[in-house]
């Protein structure tokens, strides 16, 4: 048994959604699942099991920032979990972007020195697994969801100290900036597992302003991400 996810193999699906906020993997169990068991409330870090249009299907929490993401992934993973989806929010860089916007990232700029602590500091591109990826882009066409699919970057810092990090990262084709893609996709190369990453953008600057999501917005747009989320994994 894990210290942090107190399971036992068998307990989570094969296929299983990791949000950060832990009142989020509760709301998808309980939204989404058919037959929920919740699987572990150790030191808050929910995780449930249940099915989905009849497949077996879990949500785990994983806290935020990599180290967190970290130690939830490596779990998860010692208990049998094959393919790991991030759903989570990210803040938009790009000018065009809008809040609610759907983004499926390819790979992701290690802006965080835990995913380079996996590759003991030596060059290394985190990408997504591309069957998820592929799988994700041919559902939300056919649901009829717009997405947008290319490049984040995983910081450390929430909080940024450098006010112009966010233009050097658009300039750079960046579509937006998160805390946790860079270490499940590091992880997912690693220990051999299906790693993906669909994101809400729940914020963006826009001349210098500051433009935050509301919650009625936010909560139908995380609906729409976590059924495609959903739908992907189980395909």
């Amino acid at each position: 048994m894990p210290i942090h996810i107190r399971a036992n193999p068998g307990d989570y699906a094969e296929a299983c959604l990791l949000p950060g906020d832990p009142l989020r993997a509760k709301y998808i169990a309980e939204t989404f699942f058919d037959d929920v068991v919740q699987r572990n409330g150790e030191r808050g870090m929910l995780g449930y099991s249940g099915t989905f249009n009849g497949k077996p299907v879990s949500v785990q929490s994983s806290g935020m920032g990599c180290p967190s993401a970290a130690i939830a992934i490596e779990e998860l993973v010692q208990l049998g979990v094959k393919k790991i989806m991030r759903v989570g929010t990210c803040g938009g860089l790009q000018p065009d972007m809008t809040m609610g916007d759907l983004v499926i990232a390819m790979a992701a700029t290690a802006a965080d020195s835990t995913a380079d602590h996996y590759v003991l500091g030596e060059a290394h591109s985190p990408t997504a697994d591309f069957g998820l990826v592929h799988e994700a882009v041919h559902l939300a066409k056919r649901l009829g969801k717009p997405v947008r699919v290319g490049q984040v970057v995983t910081s450390d810092i929430f909080y940024q100290l450098d006010p112009s990090i966010a233009g050097r990262w658009s300039d750079r084709g960046i579509l937006a900036v998160e805390m946790e893609a860079a270490v499940l996709f590091t992880l997912g190369a690693l220990r051999k597992f299906q790693a993906g990453c669909m994101l809400i953008v729940s914020d963006v600057i826009v001349e210098g302003e500051f433009l935050r999501i509301s919650d009625e917005d936010m909560r139908k747009a995380v609906d729409e991400m976590t059924e495609l989320a959903l739908h992907t994994v189980t395909a």
